[in-house]
């Protein structure tokens, strides 16, 4: 537990909720946001770059805002099928995958990743915005109850993850745990769903607290059996440089509902061949040519919401940027305005002082596009 006393301020409950895990790291420097009406603490004051390096060598304890929804019931792969762009009967008990929804108009509605956890029940971890009332109108007439279970999320990320699990379970490490499992179990006499997923390219593991799961309790368990692995927590600054290297794309940031699964780059993620999701038509005859890509500026990070130029033309804008310690530049995500043959182009980017950086479009991710890190493979 934390030696500073929560910063005094006053949660309207009934807009925002505040993570239980929040008094266990409270300070002074905390900055905080909304997201999902839940805040989050986007720094802590610490250092970033020290807190980054940790999650590259050892492991990092992450209080992130997203938020769970439970589907039940006999037709909840149904409602699911309707719902999301992939095939949920591939998906067998014990598994997660990541999955998009979109609107008739074939734009992303929402992302997440969808966990099965028993043939009749899943859960659904949404991105920033309003899903669960599209999902029960979307049930209406079936057997299903979608709820929102108050689940809160913690991410164990870095090298070490995998031997924290293996302190932390009561059952001691998992007789097998791959990449994207999922499995119920207790930590430190906390009830838990755990998948081996995440935000950062890392390996690593998601927890999801249930209704009767004590969050200090969890927290300072975590901490205590991680210290051996050096597990330190931080604010979620760090994380944000590690997405951005691993490529990963986020909803409202990066991508919203103007946008295809294709122009986004998530066209791997959409199964024409199953029937009945909402958005298929559309989808079936859409430009599959991508919009999203990377930015790698020698010297320097580009600002987000810069234009980017090829010559004398503006042909896209910067969604979110960061400097790379590992790749020792800086790094974004470009939205372009059309597709095109743009992977090598050398381009130019405002700067608020009036000059321009240059930079070079490459693919995404900016390294380790087997994602062989996250997997344990190296």
């Amino acid at each position: 537990m934390s030696d500073t006393p929560v910063p005094p301020f006053t949660v309207q409950q009934n807009r925002f909720k505040l993570s239980p895990f929040y008094p266990c790291y409270a300070v002074a420097d905390a900055q905080l946001g909304v997201y999902n009406r839940r805040l989050y603490a986007w720094t802590l004051g610490d250092d970033v770059a020290a807190a980054y390096q940790t999650l590259r060598t050892h492991a990092v304890l992450y209080d992130v805002p997203e938020s769970p929804i439970e589907i039940a019931g006999p037709d909840a792969e149904r409602l699911l099928d309707k719902a999301l762009t992939r095939d949920m009967a591939k998906l067998r008990v014990g598994r997660a995958a990541y999955g998009l929804a979109c609107g008739p108009d074939g734009g992303i509605l929402m992302d997440g990743m969808v966990m099965r956890l028993a043939p009749e029940r899943f859960l659904y971890v949404q991105a920033d915005g309003e899903f669960l009332p599209w999902l029960a109108a979307l049930g209406v007439g079936l057997e299903v109850t979608v709820s929102d279970p108050n689940s809160w999320v913690l991410q164990v990320q870095g090298p070490r993850s995998l031997d924290i699990l293996a302190a932390a379970r009561d059952d001691g490490a998992p007789e097998s745990f791959k990449y994207f499992d999922v499995l119920e179990c207790a930590l430190g006499g906390q009830p838990v769903t755990v998948s081996r997923t995440g935000w950062t390219g890392e390996m690593g593991f998601e927890v999801y607290t249930r209704a009767d799961t004590d969050g200090p309790a969890l927290w300072r368990h975590l901490l205590r059996t991680g210290a051996a692995h050096g597990l330190i927590n931080s604010g979620l600054d760090s994380m944000g440089i590690r997405r951005i290297e691993a490529g990963i794309i986020d909803y409202g940031t990066d991508i919203d509902a103007s946008m295809t699964p294709y122009q986004a780059g998530l066209g791997k993620f959409v199964d024409l061949s199953k029937p009945g999701f909402i958005g298929k038509q559309a989808l079936e005859g859409a430009d599959q040519r991508p919009l999203m890509f990377g930015l790698r500026c020698a010297g320097a990070t580009p600002k987000r919401f810069a234009k980017v130029s090829r010559g004398n033309r503006v042909i896209g804008q910067i969604t979110t940027s960061s400097w790379s310690p590992h790749l020792d530049c800086g790094v974004a995500f470009v939205r372009m305005a059309e597709p095109g043959d743009w992977l090598g182009a050398e381009v130019s980017v405002a700067a608020p002082d009036g000059e321009s950086l240059g930079g070079e479009i490459v693919s995404l991710p900016f390294y380790d596009p087997e994602k062989k890190i996250a997997r344990g493979l190296t």
